[in-house]
């Protein structure tokens, strides 16, 4: 079976253990981003399975129209915007799905917030600058992290807020304030009152028609002048230009980002990057290598079950 994995921008999916699954098996694997469809028709051409990692390679139905031999692909972690699974249907291309784990994203997560609140990167440029503590960074002790969003990697950052003494407050679906309730946590009265009073504001929700843009100017407008916003998990999840407009009126104070728009930011004049008050890192929220063990183990094994006609992942 011939397959395909592009955008392995690391140059480690050949360095994991779990790529002894696809022993026997002719595979290709690319290492630079790749957009234009026709080189995407070109590369593709003769493959039978897909390796795609998370949501960097659009698959749509142009494309597929133009990959006959494709079979299946294999998609690690959860199936996003970026797959169109309605024409993988028309196409009769099967499509398997990953599970995942919080674990990665959540630990990146916090560490965003210590970095930021505790402004990590101007200490460390001002010492390798030759100079010492150049500013003054804010603890998280007593001070209050909001979290939107209670699944499985906003539940592990309450845990992470509790054990560093900070109060939690939880906003989202009435299930959601439901659950973070009965493990203790409290729920926002109202989603004006969560964007008022939180020191640290975490986003972590799916992508979804309804939650597309759903953090808006006038929520951004609400938050403390000294407030930080974090978003480790999607980027079209806040109104395009809110978060700049926001951040250069004052409100809030920072931000910490893990996702944009536009992935991989490859200008280094990008607004985020140059923003004095954002701190940025390129999407590593899954990018760990125990993750990635577990992740690529499960999509290269589902490429082996479909061949051996075994039921893949739904």
């Amino acid at each position: 079976m011939r397959v395909v994995i592009p955008e392995d921008y690391q140059r480690v999916v050949q360095s994991l253990d779990c790529f002894r699954l696809l022993e026997g098996f002719d595979v290709r694997v690319y290492h630079d981003h790749v957009s234009d469809p026709d080189l995407l028709a070109k590369r593709f051409a003769d493959a039978e399975a897909l390796v795609l990692t998370r949501e960097r390679t659009r698959i749509d139905a142009a494309l597929l129209a133009r990959l006959p031999n494709l079979k299946l692909i294999s998609q690690t972690g959860r199936a996003g915007p970026h797959l169109d699974l309605d024409a993988c249907r028309e196409h009769g291309v099967a499509v398997a799905e990953g599970t995942g784990s919080p674990i990665a994203a959540a630990e990146l997560t916090w560490a965003l917030i210590l970095n930021a609140r505790r402004q990590l990167r101007e200490a460390m440029h001002g010492l390798y600058a030759g100079q010492w503590q150049v500013n003054l960074g804010q603890r998280l002790y007593g001070q209050t992290l909001g979290i939107w969003g209670y699944g499985k990697i906003g539940r592990r950052l309450a845990r992470y807020g509790r054990a560093f003494d900070m109060r939690v407050l939880v906003w989202g679906s009435e299930n959601s304030r439901q659950a973070a309730a009965v493990d203790g946590f409290e729920p926002a009265p109202t989603r004006e009152a969560f964007f008022a009073q939180a020191d640290v504001l975490s986003l972590h929700l799916r992508l979804l028609p309804a939650t597309r843009h759903c953090v808006g100017a006038d929520d951004l407008a609400r938050m403390k002048v000294d407030a930080l916003l974090v978003n480790t998990s999607r980027a079209e999840l806040i109104a395009p230009g809110a978060l700049l407009e926001a951040l250069d009126s004052g409100r809030p104070g920072q931000a910490a980002l893990d996702v944009f728009e536009q992935e991989p930011i490859l200008q280094a004049d990008h607004p985020l990057l140059r923003h004095p008050r954002v701190l940025c890192t390129p999407h590593l929220g899954y990018v760990e290598r125990n993750s990635y063990e577990a992740c690529f183990g499960e999509a290269f094994a589902n490429v082996r079950a479909f061949l051996q006609a075994r039921p893949v992942t739904p």
